[in-house]
């Protein structure tokens, strides 16, 4: 069995919770949790669920990221990928320069294609070479839209700042996923593009939802709703991103354990399907009948109801063309659920299965970790297999 430090999410919540100069009784009366378990927490004896170290950090008035220990810097490095995001976070500074005089653009239609599949591969979750190509995109797309202004350019723009903010994510880096957002508002005003600016405001009310905050989270929401009324009502793309909207609503109202919430946006999103169908290729939101299912079953992982979350998932089938990052969180989700009942052999296979679509996704996600270091701590005998993946993750 892998030696089991103190860098784990519970010993994390403990160093600041006596930073705070709270016992254990004081913290746990200010969470929706027991103290019995926030004891085991802290000792390492249960794994920190996504929503529990939400609620923990917004008690202690810490970031997540201080809990979770995010980035996760040595496994980046070992990755070659730190050196990756300090040209993302340069290239993001540039935006009011004005034109690079030295720098060569390709024409509009070849941009905006570049930007497309920049977004199609993080849906593939091919990040290294997403990474690797965005900073010299930004860049381009930075000096054609102050030469040339046009809708498609700024559009393109703001898509390439998406992908700024997704990347940010996968890899842990939460500050500049802010800066990337707040790029990506910039640019979809000048694009005039309320659709994009729906599709942010649903972005920045996930980062509140990481945060615990879900009252922020609703409000911004709501937002991307009031942005759409300036886009047709009937449009295909316009009921697309409603729906996606409602489905954000859908985890954040089970985080909040909110069960009518819970059903009432899980009903209007699928009301949106009816009318989109598979929409998965606008804005690559992944947006239809699939990912509703996919969402009902991670409300059910949010608020708790485990059993529920396995039943659902032994019935999902998964299309082979689904988003391979959108099919390894459902495997990541459906591996915390099986640990949560106790079919541990099952939780192990599901991580597996994540770890085989995407292994750069699962390895830096802190739900994927947090599951198999709650596994080893359960296991009395560790099976040669988690030994690899608790090895893998830095255990």
């Amino acid at each position: 069995m892998p030696d089991l430090d103190d860098d784990h999410t519970g010993a994390r919540i403990k160093k600041q919770r006596k930073l705070a100069r709270l016992s254990q009784r004081e913290l746990a009366d200010v969470i929706p949790y027991s103290y019995s378990l926030l004891n085991q927490v802290e000792c390492g004896a249960r794994a920190a669920t996504l929503d529990f170290t939400a609620a923990v950090a917004k008690a202690l008035r810490v970031d997540v990221t201080t809990l979770t220990g995010q980035p996760y810097v040595t496994e980046l490095q070992q990755d070659r990928l730190t050196a990756l995001v300090r040209p993302i976070r340069e290239a993001l500074d540039i935006y009011d320069l004005g034109p690079d005089p030295e720098q060569l653009v390709r024409p509009t239609p070849q941009l905006v294609a570049a930007a497309d599949g920049l977004c199609q591969a993080v849906r593939a979750t091919h990040l290294r070479v997403a990474a690797s190509d965005l900073p010299g995109l930004i860049h381009e797309l930075t000096t054609a839209v102050w030469r040339a202004p046009c809708t498609e350019l700024w559009q393109a723009l703001a898509s390439t700042y998406r992908t700024a903010h997704d990347i940010a994510v996968k890899f842990g880096y939460f500050d500049l996923s802010s800066v990337a957002l707040d790029r990506m508002a910039w640019a979809a005003e000048r694009a005039s593009d309320p659709c994009l600016a729906a599709i942010r405001q649903y972005m920045r009310a996930l980062v509140y939802f990481r945060e615990g905050e879900y009252t922020i989270g609703r409000r911004l929401i709501s937002s991307g709703h009031g942005q759409l009324l300036q886009a047709p009502a009937d449009a295909r793309e316009t009921m697309a991103v409603t729906g996606q909207l409602h489905l954000g609503a859908t985890v954040i109202a089970a985080r909040a354990r909110d069960s009518a919430g819970v059903k009432n946006h899980l009903m209007q999103a699928a009301a949106c399907a009816t009318r989109t169908g598979d929409a998965a290729s606008i804005h690559w939101l992944s947006f239809g009948p699939t990912n509703i299912d996919l969402h009902r079953m991670s409300a059910a992982v949010e608020i708790g109801h485990y059993d529920d979350a396995v039943s659902q998932a032994e019935k999902i089938e998964i299309p082979p063309g689904l988003a391979t990052s959108r099919r390894a969180h459902f495997f990541i989700d459906r591996a915390r659920s099986e640990m949560e009942v106790g079919s541990t052999e099952a939780a192990l296979k599901s991580l597996v299965s994540a770890r085989r679509a995407a292994p750069e996704q699962t390895r830096y996600h802190p739900g994927a970790r947090e599951t198999i270091s709650g596994l080893v701590r359960a296991a009395r005998r560790t099976p040669e297999t988690l030994n690899h993946m608790a090895a893998w993750i830095g255990l």
